[in-house]
């Protein structure tokens, strides 16, 4: 049996446009077909205050599966149904941020060094303390907090540029080329005074402090750098 987290039954948002969730629990989602280490892992996060959701089936957490739900994945390298590793490579395909930690078993290790390839967050190998998996998990909590913050500052910056008219993003784009008013305005065929106007626009509409606040702006929309 093979779970497609591309079908409908997959919530799998579009990460640079969702709305974060801030007020949302961090879930913990662990799916493990071994029904003791499954109950014990759920027993431990109540313990201290995590929200954990248990499957023990893959198919069952890819029909649960709410992207929108900050959290992270503890995930089993070894099940009947679908292997940890098919499930990453199906989350990746479908863009999903979740942070994964791998539990494998002591003859899983090459099949660990492929997930930490493929992105996994980390791995734990079995037996090991209840501390070691707290500690990943808060890891992993902290990771994605950071991911969905940077994915939604991106989102933002490109809800201003988009607010911005056909004109407008044609001085934007010269101004972060380092043209001076005068320059501009030759360019475009405009006045200077114009073009004042134009870039003062800008400025308020993408919230820029300065020229070098928005070309680290621009900088950051075409992939290159981050705003601060």
């Amino acid at each position: 049996m093979t779970a497609d987290f591309r079908s409908g039954t997959m919530n799998v948002m579009n990460e640079a446009t969702a709305t974060p969730q801030k007020t949302r629990k961090p879930t913990i989602y662990v799916v493990d077909d071994d029904d003791s280490m499954r109950q014990a892992i759920a027993l431990l996060l109540r313990t201290v205050g995590y929200h954990p959701i248990v499957f023990a089936r893959p198919s069952e957490f890819v029909a649960k599966y709410d992207s929108n739900q900050h959290g992270c994945l503890v995930l089993d390298i070894r099940m009947p149904e679908m292997s940890g590793l098919e499930i990453q490579q199906q989350l990746n395909r479908a863009g999903a941020i979740l942070p994964v930690i791998f539990i494998t078993g002591h003859g899983d290790i090459p099949m660990a060094v492929q997930a930490m390839k493929d992105g996994a967050f980390d791995f734990l190998t079995k037996p090991f303390r209840d501390q070691d998996l707290l500690d990943r998990i808060n890891n992993a909590l902290k990771q994605d907090a950071e991911n969905r913050a940077s994915i939604e500052k991106h989102a933002d910056l490109r809800r201003r540029q988009e607010s911005l008219t056909a004109r407008e993003r044609e001085v934007f784009a010269l101004i972060v080329d380092g043209k001076a008013n005068k320059v501009v305005a030759i360019d475009l065929g405009l006045s200077e005074r114009t073009v004042e106007i134009h870039r003062a626009n800008v400025m308020e509409k993408m919230g820029a402090r300065s020229v070098a606040h928005l070309v680290k702006m621009h900088l950051t929309l075409n992939g290159d750098d981050a705003v601060d």
